[in-house]
């Protein structure tokens, strides 16, 4: 459409062709759009479901002799597949931001279950 002569639609024809891998807008969806929106959106539902994940590792776990709550995996799967069915990538997420810790790359339910998650 951005090179059809017929078109009438000017929004098509502003817009760059291509964005190349430098370009700080490359991977992402033009600013104001709805599209950038929703991305903003489910970003900020994902830090909320990580803030009550640790929330309920608080609650749940043990104080360790190093001052860290720590929690069997088995334990935290029972508790929060009531809340959501995600415990496995929101503490893989947790992970990634450095709030918790656990050994492996997944955890599986049953397998891992005797898993320490520790909060940091």
């Amino acid at each position: 459409q951005r090179k059809n002569p017929f078109s009438n639609d000017d929004r098509l024809a502003c817009k760059p062709v291509h964005t190349h891998r430098g370009d700080p807008t490359y991977g992402r969806p033009p600013e104001g759009s709805r599209t950038e929106q929703r991305g903003k959106d489910a970003h900020s539902h994902v830090e909320k479901e990580v803030e009550e994940l640790c929330l309920i590792i608080r609650s749940t776990g043990e104080v360790g002799e190093d001052g860290h709550v720590s929690v069997t995996f088995g334990q935290l799967f029972e508790t929060y597949v009531t809340i959501s069915n995600k415990v496995v990538g929101i503490l893989l997420r947790a992970r990634k931001h450095g709030l918790v810790h656990f050994e492996g790359e997944m955890l599986w339910q049953g397998k891992d279950d005797d898993v320490i998650i520790t909060l940091l």
